[in-house]
């Protein structure tokens, strides 16, 4: 395996004292992103929030930081993203206002309706099915809610085989079911904000 594809299998599935390096280095590099969902007004006091692929914990942390009266829940693939996002929530996760758990967007550990809100920052991309994963976040996700993802487009383009354009992503939350789909692009920095309203 050449040294690219390690890093890359380190991104998608962080292992060891390598992968906690690298949930450092995603734990900065996603801080802008999460400012820019911030500032769109997404995330409500008092929402319950479930992020994907919650990494290294820092979104985890900010949203939990701005929505006092709410719960964060997080997932990650990654036994060791999970561990690190435990210690980087520490007090929050000991006095149960952030909940981190060890799963699959294809299998998501939760009930019907209980999210307001859910984020997938820089991850979709390497889901082992997008259509999957986002029928998945549609049954979780309460009615009036709001799911978003939020991504480079370099690493869309890079890592998708489908579901690469604005189009194709727009029809594939649409069929399934969400009531209404906003695409954002900041072209100077290159990222795309992807909202669906159930």
């Amino acid at each position: 395996m050449s040294l690219l594809q390690s890093l890359i299998e380190q991104a998608k599935n962080p292992k060891g004292f390598v992968g906690s390096t690298m949930l450092c280095i995603m734990n900065t590099a996603h801080s802008g992103m999460t400012k820019w969902v911030i500032q769109s007004g997404a995330i409500q006091n008092g929402d319950i929030v479930l992020d994907i692929g919650c990494g290294g914990g820092k979104t985890i942390q900010t949203l939990s930081k701005i929505n006092k009266q709410g719960k964060i829940y997080g997932i990650d693939f990654s036994e060791q993203a999970v561990k690190d996002s435990i210690k980087a929530n520490k007090e929050d996760v000991s006095s149960g206002k952030v909940i981190v758990r060890q799963a699959s967007v294809s299998s998501i550990p939760y009930p019907d309706e209980l999210f307001d809100k859910i984020t997938a920052f820089q991850t979709h991309y390497f889901w082992p099915n997008l259509a999957t994963g986002v029928k998945e976040v549609f049954r979780v996700l309460k009615k009036g809610g709001q799911f978003m993802i939020i991504s480079e487009i370099y690493k869309i383009n890079y890592h998708m085989k489908s579901y690469k354009t604005k189009t194709e992503i727009r029809q594939l939350f649409e069929s399934t079911g969400f009531q209404t789909v906003e695409i954002l692009e900041d072209t100077k920095k290159g990222w795309l904000y992807i909202t669906g309203i159930r």
